[in-house]
């Protein structure tokens, strides 16, 4: 007459010195060869990135452009070359949606046809600076249109204001435009151009204008 009891083996692994006990199944699957379905991979330091480095999207760096574009005057001592040297994406499309959520006052129809005259219009300011020998990418190009609309966002609130004065109301729109265009121009009109400038600040200037358009409902 035999009776009896199996217990559960009790195995354990030495990881470092500390011991760890394994269950059944465990065991199961390490002697039958399949212990790499046990096996979990460290963390990789990459992956847990936070998400605005992970989009390589620099808040800091962005403020400072913008600043750079509200500040077009080179006495005020701010690099701007830097908005043209080192572009991004985020920035300019961030200030392109901006300003195309408060044109004519919401309207959403709008937004996709702001950003495709800011995606086209840049497009045709590079390719005519490349035909006048200027040495300009099209991501300098589309980062500089895309920030120089910030001045156009500043006047916004204004023209709520005065909005009912003619006369004031346009002299804000020019002043707006104005400030844009030459905050643009400044930036990709280099001494490369010499006297062909003209031809390269005045569709800059046109630009802006079918913008502040496209805000007012003109």
């Amino acid at each position: 007459d035999l009776s009896g009891s199996i217990a559960t083996p009790d195995v354990k692994l030495n990881l470092g010195g500390e011991f760890i006990k394994e269950s059944t199944a465990t065991t199961f699957l390490r002697q039958r060869g399949y212990g790499w379905l046990l096996e979990v991979e460290d963390d990789d330091p990459e992956d847990n990135k936070p998400l605005l480095e992970e989009l390589d999207i620099d808040l800091k760096d962005i403020y400072y452009k913008i600043r750079c574009v509200l500040m077009p005057m080179p006495s005020l001592g701010f690099n701007r070359q830097v908005v043209r040297d080192n572009p991004d994406f985020w920035g300019p499309l961030a200030v392109v949606l901006f300003f195309s959520m408060i044109s004519l006052y919401g309207q959403f129809k709008v937004v996709s046809w702001i950003i495709t005259i800011w995606i086209f219009g840049s497009l045709t300011i590079f390719l005519l600076a490349r035909v006048l020998g200027g040495e300009v990418a099209y991501g300098q190009v589309l980062g500089v249109i895309g920030y120089s609309l910030f001045p156009l966002i500043v006047i916004a609130p204004v023209l709520l204001v005065a909005g009912s004065f003619e006369v004031v109301s346009t002299l804000i729109k020019l002043f707006g435009v104005f400030w844009a265009a030459y905050s643009a121009a400044s930036l990709l009109v280099g001494e490369e151009f010499k006297t062909k400038k003209p031809l390269l600040i005045y569709p800059i200037f046109l630009l802006y204008i079918y913008f502040l358009s496209l805000y007012t409902g003109v």
